[in-house]
């Protein structure tokens, strides 16, 4: 059979997407596993597959996506689902498009949620990390990492992740840590990191130093306290006066190091300059101006602890203030409070302390009030505890010249941000330029590569590439018997994955082959709430070590939320689980679902009519599909030479065809050049919509139904003849490049559906290898003139459709039908096609009239008139 040896299928494509006849529905659970698994296998993932597929640039270019590394102890969830709709958009259609395309995967090792899973199984078995020893919990880590972890990857590979599998990278692996280790030794030598005294977020549970990104904030009912600062004489002897100051915190008054008032308040400016009794202690501080002071909250009087609080540092450091650290790693008070005076709370948790110290400051009638207060309190993200500001020693990169270049880029356009208003965003956060703190109390990560002589104090250090390294220096400075040791520390988790465009294809080897073809990268895809604690990092990173931005765009999505906005939280009960909607609904219908949604930048809400709708589109998708397979193994025979899905029309034989043909087939154009338009700029919801209305309506809706005039011989078709020849042409083509722009959105039912097509001798294996169409697929012919008919038509047919359904005439009634057209172009095109109107709209096709506008009379009695426009009326 003809049509049978036209659709000989590739070796290894799987025997259940094409054997047998279509089943009545999509069945995607029977075909989508399969699919995966014969793309990666096939080597359809890495780049080398762009010499397979024809170039629509002049010069073949590079398309380079790092992906965001998820947690080795991640599990999806719908960010995940998000990232990997809208980064596997991106890649296959530049793969289609013939670019050399690397969607580079990997995970990241989080240091603290990994730690902290592997800290509560050594609970659970009566056993902690300190009783097993740093060396025997690390070997623990890796046994679980290697039994459980990296379960996300099979769950991307469910998405349909195009990512070149074989190039994955993990940012622990002994590569990476060689790329950590020798970042780090270069960012030393050129003087940016450094080793310092500065305040950070501790957490008392973790006993560690966090990031910003691993405090969230919280709404919580507090307390605001009201006491007195007694002002001392020249003695330092309590007099009449003192100065109200109110605090959330009352145990950090232990710590206190001056009192701060602005230097135009009239109340306190003849109090500048003296000196204040700290309460329940004797020590004397002084009262100082600043103007960061505001004067309207509270009593307009700060106490100011330099050691626990972020914006009481940098008064500190600007008036040379002491700083106390009163409150100890475990959030307990230190035995510094009783050095300053006030031995009785030391030991205490600051908790208690705040409610012990309090009631000392009633019974010496030093309080004046307590007041209900919301405030915003610090949490940490892995372990729900208050975070407890610290002043502490630790490492940090200083950012301010490589937070300047990350601006410059972005106001050079050397790097671009979409949606662009986070330009703005960017500008205000790195204009900051503050301290990166990137040492970590964790055992789980890249150890620093510091090491300093046992038994001495820690002034003196070594920064080395290896532990032989570091010897061999220190051997210089203090002789053959000194001895090492590394620091304890490990590297905050966000300065490996500041390295990721560049350390995962080959850096430092400059020689690396990957390096050089694919960095920098082209874009960088994530979500908008790392925008600065990963995304601004690798710019700086990048900047600093490789001496350009690590990729040339940055494309921002939000948060999904639930149908109603909402935060998809377990607390609230609203999380809907990525992979329960790909066992009822598809991988596909998910995707469609989010993408159709998407806006940069913007959270998009998420809810089951989405992902329903989705589903009946990929299965729309397949009874179109199926449909016009049929009908062409059907008719196949009546064909000299079977056409062919994938065949491009030459403009003659479009301008040949009747004019429906030719509308269909400049929509098709159309559409090829405004989604080919949208994704080179990014832009991935509209697409969606176009090729769902150009499939569902114009597709299947109008000109599927007007073919089976041309095909079906009950209808006056024959496909033997010109016009069926030509109909059969153009469902196959214009289904061909419908699926094609499809495919990146949808890659499973539209590889399904294209795998049963008849293609021609020499076409692509897959649907996924196939190159972009071209508005040259359909003729290259934008026929205005006969789309603008095919609208008349549709309005028309619809109208009488819905006289029909008003006036309840009854379906198989083969009703008269006379149209007025103004138009003269358009009656003649309604007269050539009366066979269609009349299978559109049941009516007789011996009794239609195309007459024209002006011959309209007065409506007989039984006889039904509807207006279509100014210039149509049936």
């Amino acid at each position: 059979n003809a049509a049978i040896a036209a659709r000989a299928q590739p070796a290894g494509v799987p025997d259940a997407v094409v054997s047998g006849d279509m089943p009545g529905r999509y069945d995607f659970a029977a075909v989508e596993q399969d699919l995966y698994q014969w793309w990666e296998s096939s080597g359809y993932f890495a780049p080398e597959i762009a010499g397979k597929i024809p170039c629509r640039r002049d010069e073949r270019a590079p398309y380079v996506i790092p992906m965001p590394p998820p947690n080795v102890t991640g599990r999806l969830h719908m960010g995940h689902a998000m990232f990997a709709s809208l980064e596997d958009v991106m890649a296959r259609f530049h793969r289609m498009y013939g670019d050399e395309t690397l969607w580079l995967p990997g995970m990241d090792h989080a240091g603290i949620a990994t730690q902290m899973l592997v800290e509560r199984q050594l609970v659970a078995e009566g056993s902690s990390r300190q009783d097993a020893g740093r060396d025997a919990f690390l070997e623990r880590v890796w046994k679980w990492k290697g039994e459980k972890g990296g379960a996300i990857v099979e769950q991307l590979r469910r998405m349909g992740a195009s990512c070149d599998w074989s190039r994955e990278q993990f940012t622990l692996s002994e590569r990476m840590s060689g790329s950590v280790v020798e970042a780090f030794v270069r960012l030393h030598e050129k003087g940016v990191i450094f080793r310092g005294q500065r305040m950070v977020n501790w957490s008392p549970v973790l006993q560690t130093a966090v990031s910003d990104l691993e405090v969230e904030y919280a709404d919580k009912a507090g307390h605001l306290y009201h006491f007195k600062y007694v002002v001392v004489g020249p003695d330092e002897q309590p007099e009449d006066d003192y100065i109200p100051v109110a605090t959330t915190r009352p145990e950090t008054i232990l710590g206190d190091a001056a009192v701060c008032v602005h230097p135009e308040d009239p109340r306190y400016q003849h109090l500048i300059g003296r000196k204040v009794q700290v309460p329940m202690q004797t020590r004397a501080i002084p009262v100082i101006a600043d103007s960061y002071v505001d004067r309207e909250f509270g009593t307009g009087a700060l106490k100011i602890t330099p050691a626990h609080d972020f914006n009481d540092f940098e008064i500190g450091q600007r008036h040379g203030l002491d700083s106390h650290v009163v409150i100890q790693t475990d959030g307990k008070m230190s035995s510094l409070v009783a050095e300053l005076g006030s031995g009785q709370y030391e030991g205490l948790d600051r908790y208690q302390c705040r409610k012990r110290l309090w009631a000392d400051l009633e019974e010496a009638g030093l309080a004046l009030k307590r007041e209900d207060h919301m405030q915003r309190v610090p949490l940490s993200q892995r372990s729900g505890e208050v975070i407890e500001p610290m002043i502490s020693e630790q490492w940090f990169v200083n950012t301010e010249d490589m937070a300047q270049r990350a601006l410059d880029a972005v106001e050079s356009g050397e790097l671009r941000i979409q949606p662009e208003r986070y330009a703005k965003i960017w500008r205000g956060w790195l204009q900051e330029k503050q301290p990166w703190c990137i040492s970590r109390q964790l055992w789980w990560g890249h150890r620093i590569p510091v090491y300093y002589p046992k038994g001495q104090a820690r002034g003196k250090y070594y920064v080395a590439r290896s532990a032989e390294e570091a010897l061999a220096q220190a051997k210089k400075d203090l002789g053959d018997d000194v001895e090492l040791e590394q620091d304890p520390d490990v590297l905050d988790t966000w300065f490996s994955s500041g390295l990721w465009p560049f350390a995962t294809v080959g850096w430092p080897d400059d020689g690396a082959a990957d390096l050089k073809r694919f960095y920098p990268a082209a874009m960088l895809e994530t979500g908008y709430d790392i925008l600065f604690f990963w995304v601004a990092r690798m710019v700086m990173m990048g900047i600093a070590l490789t001496d350009q931005v690590p990729f040339k765009e940055i494309y921002l999505h939000g948060l999904v939320r639930d149908d109603k906005g909402k935060k998809m939280s377990k607390t609230t009960g609203n999380v809907v689980d990525p992979l329960d909607s790909i066992a009822e609904c598809g991988t596909d219908a998910l995707r469609y679902a989010l993408l159709t949604s998407s806006v940069p930048g913007a959270d998009t809400p998420f809810g089951k009519g989405m992902l329903d709708n989705s589903k009946a589109f990929a299965n729309k998708i397949w009874n179109v599909g199926r449909y016009i397979i049929t009908e062409y193994e059907r008719n196949a025979s009546a064909y000299p030479e079977p056409p062919v899905a994938g065949s491009a029309f030459s403009r003659d034989e479009v301008m040949a065809m009747p004019w429906i043909e030719r509308a269909v087939l400049s929509k098709c154009y159309h559409l090829v050049e405004e989604v080919t338009q949208a994704l080179h700029a990014n832009s991935i919801a509209p697409p969606t919509k176009l090729i769902k209305a150009f499939l569902q309506e114009d597709f299947a809706a109008w000109y599927i139904e007007a073919a089976k005039t041309r095909l079906q011989p009950n209808l006056g078709g024959d496909p033997a003849s010109a016009r069926g020849f030509t109909a059969q042409r153009v469902l196959l083509n214009a289904l061909e490049v419908a699926l094609r722009l499809l495919h990146p959105f949808m890659p499973f039912v539209t590889e399904a559906v294209w795998q049963r097509l008849p293609r021609a001798a020499g076409a692509a294996d897959s649907l996924m290898i196939s190159p972009w169409p071209s508005p040259a697929c359909a003729g290259g012919v934008r026929d205005e003139e006969a789309e603008a008919w095919f609208a008349k038509m549709c309005s028309a047919v619809t109208a009488i459709r819905n006289a029909r359904a008003k006036h309840s005439v009854p379906t198989k009634e083969r009703v008269a039908l006379t149209f007025y057209a103004q138009d003269p172009g358009f009656r003649e095109a309604l007269l050539k096609e009366l066979a269609a109107v009349a299978w559109f709209t049941k009516a007789d096709p011996g009794k239609i009239e195309v007459l024209e506008f002006d011959r309209r009379q007065e409506t007989p009695q039984g006889v039904v008139r509807t207006v279509v426009s100014e210039e149509l009326e049936v």
